[in-house]
């Protein structure tokens, strides 16, 4: 199972668990030229195009990396662990889900990393190094296909593939629906508006932005292209609970029913169980064999909790079932569910936010949403906030693969403008706050001139051109204050700077007269006395002093 980030413009979609990685690795580390996305560099290549009239390959032109947990044949599938390397022969055939990517036109370009047995969320592995995520290179990429991200995110590939339910990334949605339709192998068909998007209010409050961020940007992008009719809210929470009644059994089992738990963070425990249920299932001989070296994050998830006794498995396998159900009857055959694609932003590298059980579980829940339910899942990145990734998933009934890409090729170019235009609003707001706040210090200076409080007033006017500096008046009025103390020099370099600003700044000129006069500069002091005298031909104390200092300097 995977968590995801957003991080750059591209998108993924999962039949199953579906979402967007970013990437990264210690900015003390080199960057290497593939960004150490691959494990191993290979090569398969399309057969020849079919001869006229029939259409070329799908996918012809497009390259793509698999995540080291796909086979191919004649090469060792790593899973993200040497010893699983050394330990294993190589693949006696391809996989099927890159043998129709190849047969379908695209050419393989290699293998990319993943955590480490592909079981974490960070995207860190301490044996192959962490892919380096172009967009943030202190933060984690997150898991567990970090190496597919970065390789498309970085430009790579063109696609890539990952997680334990197949999923692909693609930077463009159009190249995200060519993959799509040949991995599902859709038939034609005309392509459905949604009749309803479904935003998950409850979640999306989970999520450490603005809320507009997000929910803002989806609903103008439905207004422009279905209309508000089709826009509904829901309390996931509470729907979950009411569809979902084995929950209560689960929370039963772990807790006594003794605290109120929400159903969407029951959701993430019982998607942990599973998974480590499942992967004690599958490998925990290999690892009492051969007792390989593990992370400390992935060996407290394995070998930290009780193992889930029969009673919980068959609880969680019915849960499985219900939510299945309920979202299918949320959604219908023409409903879209709109959810944040991970709550916290990514932490970064060889920080303990990911080994905290608050970081897993409130990822965990929004991931298990479509994994568990078995529902297919879009995500889409919608820019930065403070620096982070933003992204919002979509997800469709079990089945809607098509009609989940067609929403998302209809809908994509309006939420990158309106993600773009939240963020440019938001620009400009902070823009008018921080000279708004610049106007108020300016008023404190003037105040704390006029009571001779010259060295406060310098303060409030350095404060003032911290907040914007590309006003004139501000380097001025610290230049008078300047020059009540007697510091000539920074006087006439404030004075200067004003004038860059605003060549018609009277006061400017005559305040770096007055301070080149004292300095004995008195050539350049008659020049700026006579031009403050020229644009303000009723300013009789520059002509005066313009006079003066020509007089003295005659003589």
């Amino acid at each position: 199972m995977g968590s995801s980030q957003a991080a750059s413009l591209w998108v993924l979609l999962g039949l199953g668990l579906a979402g967007i990685l970013i990437m990264t690795r210690k900015l003390k580390q080199v960057i290497r030229e593939d960004f150490g996305a691959f494990v191993e560099k290979l090569q398969l290549l399309p057969p020849p195009q079919p001869a006229p009239p029939k259409a070329p390959h799908p996918l012809t032109g497009l390259t793509f990396a698999v995540s080291d947990v796909f086979d191919i044949e004649g090469h060792v599938t790593g899973f993200g662990h040497p010893d699983w390397a050394k330990t294993h022969d190589p693949a006696s055939r391809t996989a099927p889900v890159v043998s129709t990517l190849v047969q379908g036109g695209a050419t393989c370009i290699g293998k990319t990393v993943v955590d480490e047995l592909a079981y974490s969320i960070s995207g860190e592995n301490e044996h192959y190094f962490t892919p380096t995520n172009p967009t943030a290179p202190s933060k984690t990429p997150g898991g567990s296909s970090s190496g597919a991200a970065v390789a498309v995110a970085a430009n790579l590939a063109d696609f890539s593939l990952g997680l334990d339910t197949v999923g692909w990334f693609a930077k463009d949605p159009k190249v995200l629906g060519r993959v799509g339709h040949v991995l599902l192998q859709l038939p034609f068909a005309s392509s459905r508006s949604p009749r309803q998007i479904v935003i998950a209010d409850d979640c999306l409050q989970q999520v450490k932005v603005p809320t507009d961020r997000i929910a803002q940007v989806v609903v103008k992008s439905t207004e422009k292209h279905f209309g508000r009719q089709v826009l509904k809210h829901e309390n996931l929470d509470n729907y979950f609970n009411l569809k979902v009644p084995s929950l209560r059994k689960f929370h039963g089992e772990k807790t006594n029913g003794v605290v109120k738990v929400s159903s969407i963070k029951l959701l993430a425990h019982v998607a942990q169980s599973l998974q480590r249920h499942e992967f004690k299932q599958n490998h925990d001989e290999w690892i009492n064999l051969v007792k390989p070296t593990l992370d400390p994050a992935t060996s407290a998830q394995l070998c930290g909790p009780p193992e889930s006794s029969d009673m919980e498995v068959e609880i969680c396998k019915s849960i499985k079932n219900e939510l299945h159900a309920a979202v299918n009857a949320l959604l219908k055959d023409d409903g879209i569910l709109v959810i944040p694609t991970v709550a916290d932003p990514p932490s970064k590298l060889g920080g303990k936010p990911l080994l905290s059980e608050d970081f897993r579980s409130r990822a965990f829940g929004l991931l298990s949403i479509a994994s568990l339910s078995g529902c297919c899942q879009v995500t889409i990145p919608l820019g930065l906030h403070n620096k982070n990734p933003v992204s919002v998933s979509f997800i469709a009934r079990h089945g809607g693969d098509r009609f989940l890409l067609d929403t998302l090729q209809t809908m994509y170019t309006s939420l990158q403008e309106q993600a773009d235009l939240v963020t440019n609003t938001k620009l400009s707001k902070n823009a008018l706050t921080r000279e708004q706040s610049a106007e108020v210090s300016k008023e404190k200076g003037n105040q704390a001139f006029k009571a001779k409080e010259y060295q406060k007033a310098i303060g409030f006017y350095s404060e003032a051109i911290k907040l914007s500096g590309n006003n004139a008046t501000y380097y001025s009025n610290r230049a008078a204050a300047y020059l009540e103390i007697g510091s000539f020099l920074q006087a006439e370099a404030d004075c200067s700077q004003a004038i860059n600003l605003d060549k018609k700044n009277v006061k400017a000129y005559f305040r770096r007269g007055t301070a080149r006069e004292v300095l004995g500069y008195y050539k350049e002091a008659i020049e700026d006395f006579k031009y403050a005298h020229v644009l303000e031909p009723t300013n009789k104390r520059a002509a005066a002093a313009a006079e003066r200092l020509r007089k003295l300097f005659v003589q």
